[in-house]
């Protein structure tokens, strides 16, 4: 490293960005973040994230900080242009797969700012800001990065990079990445407002499929509601922004003095897909990946998810002599997920911005019909799981996440996660195999130790459901495989290379 700045220069700290550094801490890695702005973006961007990515916060450390700045998702419901329920979701009485609650509403630069406070305690962590990434050269043993900084061009040299820089990305246009897109392409008026005290608003989550203006309504983090309107047909976005249009718009929800607008922008709500993630030590995650429209409110989660897969990986070459490869199963694993996220949003965005009211007359008989049938009129909520990458194809479970059951300790709430740890696991009905072929990092416990006694009803009754004697469980929480231990040892160490 005599001549390496960091091991992975990351680019762009938003959410995603900050989330890899602080993964990459936590394994050992050196990173260098640089970011364009001087500080967090103050007003709420992303509305929404699920269990999955509440997980990797818990993983993180910052659940608590992220809590307070966060609430559970509630009901969503679709609604015909006269109030009739065209869909209904309710909020789940139990908890999901991790333990958590299936989705939170949350206020942004809350969440950012817990992110970067845990990545300032970290020595292995260097951040940057006010640095605007110019130009990349790679070679066969890494990257060399020129950034703008306050004091004129600064080098940086990595073993990797990766481009978590937005929409517009520098670093995949320096790649001369190519966009493949869904051809939804909705503009649309974002209103965020702050709720003032004895405020009423809505207390769930609303698309109004109204052929004269959809519309969305949604809660965000504490004390915060946004809505959100399509532009229609000749409208522009310096029309539609004026105090006068917006206060027209709000006037059929009453809230009158209620709420205090603090962020008025519009957005082009689209399905964008990167062809190529990883050009050799460069790699690209989040939205300079792929951009999801917001109706399923899944793209930050997709992007937090990137940097979870991609964390573990890039540690297992850096670090345990795992084959660079290994770095090919990123996007073959990320990009059926995220498409099934962006077929899924752009599904239900076709739903809510009919504007033809003939046809959405049809739509609606038609949705009733279905809802009457006890059938829900949308695609399934959660995409299938890994069907290829690091999993032991054909065994019971295999790209699935794992449960993470929980107990508590002297009052404190504790889940199998925090017991066992980061990196990932080999958990044994019986005896336990040699370590000898394992991977470095690979934890690996019997259900019989004391350790698992508040969770061993759980993970036994996964075994058997499973018919498995052992199952491998990858650091990100997917399943690798399961089966006997000895050959999910040594298929784990075959994937990595």
């Amino acid at each position: 490293m005599d001549h390496f700045d960091c091991e992975v220069l990351i680019v762009g700290l938003g959410p995603v960005g900050a989330a890899l550094a602080a993964l990459l801490a936590d394994a050992g890695v050196t990173s260098i973040a640089v970011e364009k702005d001087v500080s967090v973006y103050p007003l709420p961007r992303a509305a929404h994230f699920d269990h999955e990515i509440m997980r990797l916060f818990q993983q993180l450390g910052v659940a608590d900080e992220v809590l307070s700045h966060a609430r559970p998702a509630p009901a969503y419901e679709f609604r015909a242009a006269d109030g009739r329920p065209l869909v209904h979701i309710p909020v789940s009485p139990r908890p999901a797969i991790s333990g958590w609650a299936n989705g939170y509403m949350f206020n942004q630069p809350g969440l950012e700012t817990a992110l970067r406070a845990r990545l300032s305690a970290s020595p292995l962590t260097q951040i940057r800001l006010g640095r605007r990434f110019e130009s990349l050269a790679a070679d066969a043993e890494g990257v060399t990065a020129v950034v703008a900084g306050p004091d004129g061009p600064e080098t940086v040299r990595a073993r990797y990079l990766v481009g978590c820089d937005g929409a517009s990305s520098p670093v995949r246009e320096a790649l001369g990445g190519r966009l493949s897109s869904y051809g939804f392409d909705e503009p649309w008026l974002v209103i965020d407002a702050v709720v003032r005290p004895g405020g009423r608003v809505p207390d769930l989550n609303l698309q109004i499929c109204d052929p004269a203006r959809p519309t969305t309504c949604v809660l965000m983090g504490p004390g915060r509601h946004r809505w959100e309107f399509m532009l229609l047909p000749g409208e522009t976005a310096e029309a539609v922004l004026g105090d006068d249009f917006i206060q027209d718009l709000l006037a059929d929800w009453d809230v009158g003095q209620a709420i205090g607008i603090d962020r008025k922008a519009v957005y082009r709500f689209h399905g964008l897909m990167a062809e190529t993630w990883r050009a050799g030590r460069v790699l690209l995650a989040g939205d300079a990946a792929h951009q999801t429209p917001p109706f399923a409110g899944q793209g930050m989660c997709s992007g937090l998810r990137d940097a979870a897969n991609l964390a573990w990986k890039l540690k297992a070459v850096l670090r345990e002599g795992a084959a660079e490869g290994l770095l090919d199963s990123y996007q073959a694993e990320r990009e059926p997920n995220c498409r099934a996220y962006i077929e899924l949003a752009i599904a239900m965005g076709r739903v809510v911005c009919t504007l033809d009211p003939e046809v959405a007359a049809q739509r609606d008989a038609q949705m009733l019909a279905q809802r009457a049938a006890g059938a829900l009129p949308l695609p399934p909520m959660a995409p299938p799981p890994l069907s290829t990458g690091v999993i032991a194809p054909g065994t019971a479970g295999s790209g699935s996440q794992f449960p993470q059951p929980w107990t508590e300790v002297n009052g404190e709430r504790l889940g199998l996660d925090d017991v066992l740890g980061a990196g990932a696991w080999l958990i044994v009905d019986g005896p336990l195999p040699g370590a000898g072929q394992a991977p470095p990092s690979l934890r690996i416990v019997s259900l019989a130790d004391p350790l698992l006694a508040p969770f061993r009803a759980a993970l036994g009754a996964w075994l058997g459901e499973h018919d498995a004697a052992a199952v491998l469980v990858r650091p990100d929480r997917y399943v690798f495989g399961s089966g006997a231990a000895g050959e999910l040892m040594r298929g784990y160490a075959a994937a990595l290379g």
